[in-house]
C-alpha cells in the first residue's frame, strides 16, 4: 500500500481544550492499523497552540518531535522537549503539549491500543 501526500486526510481540531488549533496529517486511517491502535499522524502545533491535558485508557501514545519545541507535561511535570526527542504516555497516564516556542512544532503522533 502506499499513500501519496495528496491523498491524506487533513483535520483542525481544538485538542482536550487546550488553546488554538492542531492541524492533523492522518498518515494511516484506523483500520489499517489492524486492530493494533488508533492513530498514526502528523501534528503541526503553531506558537501558542497545544493538546490539552488527557488521560490515556486501554491505549498509549508516543510522540515523536520533528521540529520546533514545546513544554511537555508528563503526569504534572513539566518539561522542554525539542525535535529528535520521543515521549511516552502509557495507560492510565496524563500528558499534554504546547508550543511555548518561537516557531511552529512538528511532531508524529502514535497510538496503540494496550494489552491486557
Amino acid at each position: 500500500m502506499i499513500r501519496r501526500a495528496d491523498q491524506r486526510e487533513k483535520l483542525d481540531k481544538i485538542m482536550f481544550g487546550g488553546p488554538g488549533m492542531a492541524h492533523f496529517t492522518k498518515l494511516l486511517n484506523a483500520d489499517e492499523l489492524e486492530n493494533h491502535g488508533r492513530l498514526y499522524n502528523h501534528v503541526l502545533l503553531r506558537p501558542g497552540d497545544a493538546v490539552g491535558r488527557h488521560r490515556h485508557n486501554g491505549d498509549f501514545e508516543v510522540f515523536f518531535i520533528l521540529k520546533g519545541q514545546g513544554l511537555y507535561d508528563d503526569n504534572g511535570t513539566q518539561t522542554t522537549v525539542r525535535a529528535g526527542d520521543v515521549t511516552v504516555c502509557r495507560d492510565g497516564e496524563e500528558h499534554a503539549l504546547l508550543n511555548d516556542g518561537p516557531d511552529d512544532l512538528e511532531l508524529i503522533a502514535l497510538v496503540l491500543f494496550s494489552e491486557k
